[in-house]
């Protein structure tokens, strides 16, 4: 598990906490240095201050999904930045989680156990997933459409399976961010919305596919739109 993090301090606290809940870490103090660890040393997680020296989160984490070998890997960002707008920057990027400072390091150890969790489950669970010409392979982590590879992040990712394992079912943003999401997450509903936006726009299938339920949540038709089918 790799620690980013450029305040010596917090990054010694964060480290401390992980290890004594089980945890290998390694911590990197610089952003600049973080893109050229990850391509020769693949982490299980990263958690990741956003103003960094050298290069700051935002932006490796924008270069991490844009890489298939480093776009599955979960990422929970770590700033002092509380905004909304902030957070949803953040999260519409690809990250998994969202903690703000100061916190607290025991519920941060539990938000990274359920980040993990949620990675580990889209592994082990059914390997492929099909919604017309939508196929899901959960082992390899990607999303082809017709044949031709979609590059999600790993939010968008999971919340397209979670949808496509459950067609049909009218699914309240409530349960999406607590299923998806996971543990506490206080990033507010309008999250889930920017994500099926993003998800809509990558996935053209899914512009129809995807009904809105007013003041609600949504659901995934149990089958593509006759027009969206191939001929």
């Amino acid at each position: 598990m790799l620690v980013v993090e450029d305040d010596h301090d917090i990054a010694e606290l964060v480290a401390h906490y992980l290890q004594r809940a089980g945890y290998r870490t390694e911590v990197l103090n610089s952003g600049s240095e973080v893109l050229p660890h990850v391509r020769e040393q693949v982490p299980d997680l990263v958690l990741l201050d956003l103003m960094l020296p050298g290069l700051n989160g935002l932006e490796i984490c924008r270069a991490m999904r844009s890489e298939p070998t480093l776009a599955a890997i979960p990422i929970i960002m770590l700033t002092a930045k509380s905004e909304e707008a902030d957070r949803i920057v953040g999260l519409e990027l690809g990250g998994d989680d969202y903690v703000t400072k100061p916190f607290s390091p025991k519920e941060l150890v539990a938000r990274v156990g359920a980040v993990l969790r949620r990675a580990g489950r889209s592994r082990s669970g059914q390997r492929r997933l099909r919604f017309g010409d939508v196929l899901i392979d959960a082992e390899q982590h990607v999303v082809t459409v017709d044949g031709a590879e979609v590059r999600l992040t790993a939010k968008e990712y999971l919340l397209l399976k979670y949808l496509v394992e459950h067609p049909g079912r009218v699914l309240s943003r409530d349960l999406l961010l607590s299923d998806v999401w996971g543990y506490r997450y206080t990033g507010g509903t309008r999250t889930v919305d920017v994500h099926i936006r993003r998800l809509r726009e990558k996935v053209p299938v899914l512009r129809d596919a995807i009904v809105t339920i007013k003041q609600f949540g949504y659901k995934l038709l149990e089958s593509p739109a006759p027009a969206a089918r191939r001929p």
